[in-house]
């Protein structure tokens, strides 16, 4: 069982070490986060929503955008494309970003309440933060590029 169990680790860590998968789902990321931050200063500062509230849509809005992106490009060749795939790993990708949100929004809320930080600065250090869970759970959860390593 031990020797099940430790090359089950090293297979999803090979499959996490994938230095261009890496790179793509940095990029897509990027587009991402651009796209959060510009809803984000677009609500609070055009529509006077407040910080909290306001980092919640633009997520929502970003992690439409992050899941077509991943699917088209990152990992396009994983998984299988009819709609109920396709419809399990949004959903996936929904709840795997929601725990990437807790993380992000953790950061932004503690830099933003307790340090006092600009909000445009601690949404950009919470993404960071976040983009290290999103990475490692899509990667394993949603897709399940492991699975190729076998």
């Amino acid at each position: 069982m031990t020797d099940s169990f430790s090359e089950t680790i090293r297979m999803r860590l090979r499959a996490l070490l994938s230095a261009s998968r890496f790179r793509q789902f940095a990029g897509v990321g990027l587009v991402g986060a651009t796209v959060d931050i510009g809803t984000l200063i677009l609500l609070v500062e055009a529509m006077e929503v407040s910080a909290v509230p306001g980092k919640a849509l633009s997520w929502e809005l970003s992690i439409v955008v992050i899941f077509v992106l991943n699917e088209w490009w990152t990992f396009a060749s994983h998984g299988k494309m009819h709609f109920r795939a396709l419809g399990t790993r949004f959903l996936r990708s929904n709840g795997v970003r929601f725990l990437g949100f807790l993380v992000t929004l953790g950061v932004f809320t503690l830099l933003v309440d307790s340090v006092g930080l600009w909000y445009g600065v601690a949404n950009v250090l919470g993404i960071g933060v976040g983009f290290f869970v999103n990475y490692t759970c899509e990667s394993l959860y949603t897709w399940q590029v492991h699975h190729d390593e076998r």
